[in-house]
């Protein structure tokens, strides 16, 4: 899954290159932390947060088949 999230990602921002996401486990959630360039935490996030809302109802919906929750932290 971590994959497919640096890929969204590196396909929403200009600079993908300086895309890097931290997978953080525990025994029923799973953390990623986002971290990239100043200038595109904006395009991340979205209007009124509704870009980053769909990639963590993306990832929450992958995860419960596993029986886990997923949390999807964009961090500066």
């Amino acid at each position: 899954m971590k994959h497919l999230l640096i890929s969204i990602l590196k396909a929403l921002v200009d600079s993908p290159s300086k895309v890097k996401v931290t997978q953080i486990p525990g025994k029923k959630t799973i953390m990623y932390e986002l971290r990239c360039d100043k200038k595109d935490i904006g395009k991340i996030i979205g209007k009124s947060g509704k870009t980053v809302g769909a990639i963590r109802t993306l990832f929450n919906a992958l995860s419960s088949k596993k029986g886990k929750r997923v949390i999807v932290e964009v961090v500066d």
